[in-house]
């Protein structure tokens, strides 16, 4: 049977921290708020550091977790960063300043950083169990960082240099380099100060942007950007770290960074890199990206499918494959999650692929998966349903109808996940569903749709034959339109059924015909139809 490639993963990484000696370890990930904070951040910061805990936690060890916000760094003024505000020249006197002190800029939140990390920090909970640690490098750099600065760096800083010039190529830092580079107290921003001196916690320095000179604090300052990696890897004492594979070019970033901090005595943490994840909506297919403000935010994926399906999607490929997130294919998504389900429960036999997907079933649950089979409501019937009850009706119809249908059995978790199911398909109903799947069932016949109607007389009988059903089921509607439409040519069908759609939803499409009359009354179905038949005579 297949290894699971996070079982691998496991233990590659027990093999080396078990050589640590250490019963007590620190995991770690790290993000820059520098704009919109999507889904794919959650893939290896987040959730792939959970996962790994909990593993480690399961095998004896005590593990802290946390997620590092490095809100100290400049903010590039990128063309997309500039848009987010309403006058984009006005906002380029941010560039440079560090991510803390940049406006909000709908001027909803106290700043950049919480307006963004709004639609991500929140729902770090409902992704994880719950224990995941924020810190920010602001913070950090009011205690160990500051430390790290003055204790560790400053008395070293030439072996530092020599080391971190290795990687500059063509523009090696100068002997007497300070990596110090305090906020300038005229212009605000942060990447532009060449430190002069320190002198206890001070450091005097000089801006290159506004020619300023003056004196500024460690704690109002930022270390050179591959010191403060290895700077937060001492504060915190990381033993592991996942990264982006930006990072990950043979002499590239990290291995800069190891170099460093080895050269210092410090032991760099295991890590694991991991490819970025892609996002695909009309306007095509993108990496998603912060400061470009391409993707979804996690906020954005609850309202539409549960944090189980996008967990399932990360570790149903290894870390080092590309994703690609569609929301417009959530459905699939879910018909993929649930045969995982249903191998995991020895309900479906899926031959090789068994003892991947239902530990990828396993892994999908930030705490623990079902006791015993849940019911399996298809994403798509549940939009249907819930177009047809209506959102005020979503949990008392909706859930009557799905049990009325067989879907949904009495056991509480069967219970939560339908309602919440009902109400995120009605979300994607509205904003992702392709327009045959986008509907409402008005109140009463729109005389505008019924207007276009060609053949009154066929929904006359067919509300006749409707009517005379002894059994309203699908099954039974499916059997009587398909005896209906003998006989039909196919460009007969096309106009019988596009008549049809305009009688029920108004418009000349829709869903399959026979699950949506299901979930409908029949006695609503056959005067309905009797109604748009006579309103289309009546409009010739």
């Amino acid at each position: 049977m297949a290894e699971h490639w996070f079982d691998r993963l496991i233990e590659e990484l027990a093999s080396r921290l078990e050589r640590r000696g250490k019963r007590e370890l620190v995991f770690n990930g790290g993000l820059s708020v520098s704009g919109l904070q999507h889904i794919g951040r959650l893939r290896g910061e987040v959730i792939l550091v959970e996962a790994v805990r909990r593993e480690f936690e399961r095998r004896g060890f005590k593990v802290r977790q946390y997620l590092t916000l490095y809100t100290q760094d400049p903010w590039k003024g990128k063309k997309e960063q500039l848009e987010r505000f309403k006058d984009a020249k006005e906002a380029s006197r941010y560039v440079g300043w560090p991510l803390k002190d940049v406006p909000d800029p709908e001027g909803c939140h106290a700043g950049w950083v919480e307006h963004y990390w709004s639609e991500f920090g929140p729902y770090i909970g409902e992704f994880t169990d719950g224990r995941v640690e924020v810190v920010t490098t602001t913070e950090l750099y009011k205690g160990r960082l500051k430390e790290f600065a003055l204790k560790v760096i400053m008395p070293r800083r030439e072996e530092v240099r020599r080391v971190i010039n290795r990687y500059r190529g063509r523009k090696p830092y100068p002997e007497g380099w300070i990596p110090l580079e305090p906020r300038c107290a005229r212009c605000g921003r942060i990447d532009s100060t060449e430190a002069l001196e320190v002198r206890g916690e001070r450091v005097r320095y000089r801006c290159r942007n506004c020619g300023y000179e003056g004196e500024g604090s460690v704690e109002d300052s930022k270390l050179n950007w591959r010191i403060e990696w290895v700077g937060v890897w001492w504060s915190l004492g990381v033993d592991f770290e996942p990264y982006g594979k930006d990072h990950a070019t043979p002499g590239g970033s990290r291995d800069s960074c190891v170099e460093l901090a080895m050269s210092l005595g410090i032991e760099p943490p295991e890590g694991v890199w991991y490819e970025w994840v892609a996002f695909r909506g009309e306007g095509g297919e993108a990496d998603m990206t912060s400061s470009g403000f391409v993707g979804v935010t996690p906020r954005e994926w609850l309202e539409v499918a549960h944090p189980q399906v996008l967990r399932f999607l990360f570790f149903l490929h290894p870390p080092h494959r590309k994703i690609t997130i569609d929301l417009r294919e959530v459905p699939q998504y879910y018909s993929q999650y649930y045969r995982a389900e249903r191998v995991y429960f020895g309900l479906e036999d899926a031959g090789g692929e068994a003892g991947v997907l239902a530990r990828t079933y396993e892994l999908s649950h930030p705490v623990k998966p079902p006791e015993r089979p849940p019911s399996q409501v298809p994403y798509i019937h549940a939009a249907i349903v819930a177009q047809v009850v209506g959102e005020e009706r979503l949990e008392s119809e909706g859930l009557a109808r799905l049990r009325k249908a067989g879907m949904l059995g009495d056991d509480a978790y069967s219970v939560e996940w339908a309602r919440s199911l009902l109400r995120k398909a009605l979300a994607w109903a509205r904003k992702y569903a392709p327009p045959a799947l986008r509907f409402t069932v008005p109140e009463k016949v729109d005389p505008e749709a019924a207007a276009r109607i060609e053949r009154p007389d066929l929904l006359d009988e067919l509300a006749a034959a409707l009517e005379s059903l002894g059994e309203w089921s699908e099954g039974s509607i499916k059997e009587a339109l398909i005896k209906f439409g003998e006989g039909m040519s196919p460009g007969e069908r096309r106009r019988f059924y596009r008549d049809f759609y305009l009688a029920i939803v108004g418009k000349p499409e829709g869903p399959r015909a026979a699950p949506l009359l299901a979930l409908m009354r029949k006695s609503d179905v056959v005067e309905r139809l009797r109604e748009a038949a006579r309103l289309a005579r009546a409009r010739r």
